[in-house]
């Protein structure tokens, strides 16, 4: 009796005493402050193509439906989620290993295709065969993987060990975008241009890879996951061309949720995660307080432009037809009797 009328009268004291402000309990935020999580890379990882992005101030295109915040919610990690569209290796080394400490407990990372300029190739293998030198550009594409990437990812690799010794780090690979087919009006990516562009994927995967497991990170590959829910497939995990064009030839939100999500959550914390109802409202609850750490960066991830597929329009293409000697208004009127004229004069 003696004990029980103690803890009743140490819980009235407890009240009384958070009533007139003497003792708190502060509010956690929407993640709570779990283990540290930074989340690294280029659009591939900041959620570019999900349509719904965290206000602050830079273009980085951040998403609370990227695998990264969902991941986050989930397990309640604390997140900084520095990951920002258009980013090259380069400048993950110059604004965002920064938010790396030896506290640091989880670290994923996404980033090459800006650096083999791969929203160009995207580009010059969207024109009409006549315009383009789609096999070229792969060409070249590929060639600067082989020689020039490695070294880039093995000195970012080293760093990012350097400042998170104690992380686990997962580097996250590129999905395949095409499948055979182009139902976008606006572009002419051939069946050819398909497989070239596929194969520099498995490409640049296959170095990421390489050099990953060089340092000990655990490599994750998307290619097997996305398979039948590329552009044009029956349910598209990614964007085909789209308005705006800042979204096109991204994961969607169903390629963040159901194609990322599962695999590097799985790897990163042992076991996979799901994109639950509460899961997602969690993570959006998290958007303004993301956008507030994140403006702290905000001068320097402002040096950073999305990296942009450019569509092919009808005056780009009348200029490369006068330089090719091309007979445009012949073509032209090809093109008119289907569709795709509109799209091109927009």
């Amino acid at each position: 009796m003696k004990h029980r009328l103690l803890r009743v009268l140490a819980a009235l004291a407890a009240t009384s005493l958070a009533t007139f402000g003497l003792v708190t309990t502060p509010a956690l935020p929407s993640y709570a402050a779990g283990e540290s999580y930074v989340a690294l890379g280029d659009s591939y990882s900041s959620g570019t193509g999900t349509r719904t992005y965290i206000n602050d101030g830079t273009e980085c295109l951040r998403s609370t439906y990227a695998y990264a915040s969902l991941t986050a919610a989930a397990k309640g990690y604390s997140l900084n989620f520095r990951a920002c569209s258009g980013a090259v290796v380069a400048d993950v080394t110059s604004t965002q290993i920064s938010a790396l400490t030896s506290g640091t407990r989880y670290v994923t990372l996404s980033v090459g295709g800006n650096d083999a300029g791969f929203a160009d190739v995207l580009t010059e293998c969207a024109l009409p065969a006549w315009a383009s030198d789609c096999a070229g550009t792969v060409a070249a594409a590929r060639a600067f993987i082989s020689s020039t990437l490695p070294g880039r990812l093995n000195t970012l690799y080293a760093s990012v060990r350097t400042r998170a010794p104690n992380a686990k780090v997962v580097v996250v690979g590129y999905p395949k975008i095409f499948m055979g087919e182009d139902c976008n009006l606006a572009t002419f990516f051939s069946p050819e241009d398909e497989t070239a562009l596929n194969n520099a994927v498995v490409h640049i995967n296959s170095v990421i890879s390489a050099a990953a497991s060089a340092r000990g990170f655990t490599f994750v590959n998307p290619v097997s996951r996305f398979t039948g829910h590329a552009v044009c497939d029956s349910t598209e995990w990614i964007n085909g061309f789209s308005n705006p064009v800042q979204e096109s030839y991204h994961p969607n939100r169903l390629g963040h949720a159901n194609g990322y999500l599962p695999l590097v959550s799985g790897v990163l914390t042992g076991a996979s995660v799901a994109a639950t109802s509460t899961v997602l409202a969690e993570a959006e609850a998290g958007a303004a307080e993301q956008a507030k750490l994140q403006q702290k960066y905000a001068t320097a991830d402002r040096k950073i432009k999305p990296k942009l597929f450019q569509p092919p329009t009808k005056a780009r293409l009348e200029e490369l037809a006068k330089e090719r000697g091309v007979d445009f208004d012949t073509w032209w009127a090809g093109v008119q009797r289907s569709e795709r004229a509109t799209d091109l004069t927009q």
